[in-house]
């Protein structure tokens, strides 16, 4: 089909799909295609979902406090260090053993160290890096960085942590390291907790958020939220909903605000299958994977929400599979940590905490461009993208992409009825080939597009061979 033909059928349907939308405000956000959010149409290109790439084992858990029962990780960049925090365990040898929290930094996300800090006593020694001994915190204990504006220097860091009956425990500290407990009583207390609870600063709701374990009432693992303007005084829970899509056991949501577009929240989380197993009894054995951790399998999914308590469960597909080897089909052995995190100018790394209760337990590096979780696709017969009539501000158009060489990308700006703006037709688009992070889109040689700021546009997007990732205007 050509494209000129396509276009005629645009054209044609075009009216149905413009009744009654009302614009979207994007102002300079970077808006990235996980989720159906700013699409109208989509004729011959769908949303596609990208497989991490496996960059291999970044750091092994072989210190005796360490143990080998790994879990609710967190990975921090903060300036030019990387800071991991992560429960120590030896489960495998007894449940009662205590938990601690460990810490490790990198200057690079790849190359990690322990430090010694010297802060607690571990089998008569504090050459360790454990920086929290109370329990039942350190069973999953979850720091970030706080970026609310109105922050004061020694509550830089904050932190969650805690079980019932005491609910979540509030914590602070001025570099990371050394921390504080601000109560002995839990602030959220309507919950079961038994897994990472996640909080951070929404720069773009104004308040604090917090997701947390809860169980629906059919006994399945979900998801509740609360939020705050101080961090000591929450609202009441607010179940996560999920849309149309099958409920499922989510043992970790790990839902965060994406780096490069703060409004939209990326649950990166651990979907649990309890009755299922793969590995024989033998095989588990031979790999000394702990009794307890025998039935059950894990592999990673792919959410997004913006707020409010809806998940978007685009893709219900494995973000990532446990991979081969019978070491990554035990129970619990694929816990992805905590945030994803820029390693390069064009790289991004998601952190997986691998071979859970096995003497090989490390954590793993994946590595993804940027704002390659998703992407819109179309082959190389072509295809079109409509969005919705949105209102943006800025002087350029900027695309994250990739084309084959005999592929391309052209753009077309309309009006909100979806009739072409003169000096920003298809016609007059320049086209796009290669593979960039940071493009800005012309037309006839000229990026000036403020003329149409503020006004409700849409965009018309013709690929072929491509993939689109996100778009900003700056």
């Amino acid at each position: 089909m050509s494209v000129r033909f396509k276009l005629c059928i645009v054209a044609i349907i075009f009216p149905l799909i413009v009744q009654g939308q009302s614009p979207i405000q994007i102002n300079s956000n970077r808006e990235i295609f996980v989720d159906n959010y700013l699409i109208d149409t989509l004729l011959d290109t769908r949303l596609v979902m990208h497989t991490p790439v496996d960059e291999g084992p970044v750091m092994y858990f072989d210190q005796p406090w360490e143990g080998h029962s790994q879990a609710y990780i967190t990975i921090l960049k903060d300036e030019d260090i990387y800071r991991a925090y992560y429960r120590g365990w030896n489960y495998e040898k007894d449940r009662s053993e205590p938990q601690v929290t460990c810490y490790a930094e990198s200057k690079d996300g790849i190359n990690w160290i322990k430090p010694v800090l010297g802060l607690f006593e571990s089998d008569g020694s504090k050459e360790n890096n454990i920086i929290l001994t109370t329990e039942p915190e350190t069973h999953n204990f979850s720091p970030f960085i706080d970026t609310n504006p109105e922050v004061i220097p020694s509550q830089k860091y904050k932190a969650l942590g805690g079980k019932n009956p005491t609910g979540l425990i509030p914590y602070v500290s001025p570099d990371g390291i050394h921390w504080k407990k601000l109560q002995d009583s839990g602030v959220i207390k309507k919950g079961a907790f038994d897994s990472q609870n996640v909080v951070f600063w929404s720069e773009s709701e104004g308040h604090y958020v917090c997701y947390f374990r809860t169980f629906t009432e059919t006994k399945i693992r979900s998801v509740s939220r609360a939020t705050s303007k101080d961090f000591i005084n929450w609202s009441e829970p607010l179940e996560m909903t999920y849309g149309d899509t099958p409920n499922e056991h989510l043992y970790t949501q790990q839902t965060s605000p994406y780096f490069r577009a703060p409004h939209i929240y990326v649950a990166i989380g651990s979907r649990y299958v309890p009755d299922r197993r793969s590995a024989t009894e033998e095989q588990h054995k031979e790999l000394k994977v702990h009794p307890n951790q025998r039935i059950g399998l894990m592999d990673i999914i792919l959410m997004t929400t913006r707020g409010d308590n809806v998940y978007d469960r685009t893709f219900m597909e494995a973000f990532l599979r446990p991979g081969i080897g019978f070491n990554n089909w035990c129970a619990r052995c694929n816990y992805p940590s905590l945030n994803v995190v820029q390693t390069s100018p064009r790289e991004m790394s998601l952190y997986v905490s691998q071979d859970y209760t096995q003497p090989t337990s490390h954590l793993h590096r994946y590595s993804m461009r940027l704002d390659g979780f998703t992407s819109i696709y179309a082959p190389y017969t072509g295809g079109e993208v409509i969005t919705r009539p949105f209102i943006f501000s800025g002087k350029e158009l900027e695309i994250n992409y990739s084309t084959s060489a005999a592929g391309e990308i052209r753009i077309e700006i309309q009006d909100d009825q979806g009739n072409p703006m003169p000096g920003y037709t298809l016609e007059e688009s320049d086209i796009i080939i290669g593979d960039e992070i940071k493009k800005i889109v012309t037309w006839e040689g000229s990026k000036d597009v403020s003329e149409v700021s503020t006004k409700p546009v849409r965009l018309h997007i013709f690929l072929k061979d491509a993939n689109l990732y996100s778009i900003k205007f700056n």
